[in-house]
């Protein structure tokens, strides 16, 4: 039973230093949505992150209801420190 769960986190793929949830953008990678992330901002963990970079220091939240012209949500900047990390399964 131990040799799967190292062979599952083994299969993971690298976090990439910049990733967003939306699939038209140049950022998303699929392989990654296939396992639990995690995103913390300043030590408090997010769960509403759309897209985050870890070298600049941002990540960016939809902004309430708010939609643009194309029906995607108005995304919000928040900087500070930002931590991304695969969460265990329950």
């Amino acid at each position: 039973m131990t040799d799967t769960t190292t062979q599952d986190t083994a299969a993971r793929p690298d976090l990439p230093d910049r990733l967003c949830t939306n699939p038209r953008s140049p950022h998303y990678v699929a392989a990654i949505f296939e396992h639990d992330v995690g995103i913390r901002l300043n030590g408090k963990q997010r769960f509403d992150v759309e897209e985050y970079c870890i070298s600049e220091g941002w990540v960016k939240v939809a902004a309430a209801k708010a939609l643009d012209r194309r029906g995607q949500p108005l995304l919000m900047t928040l900087k500070g420190k930002v931590e991304a990390f695969y969460t265990e399964p329950a």
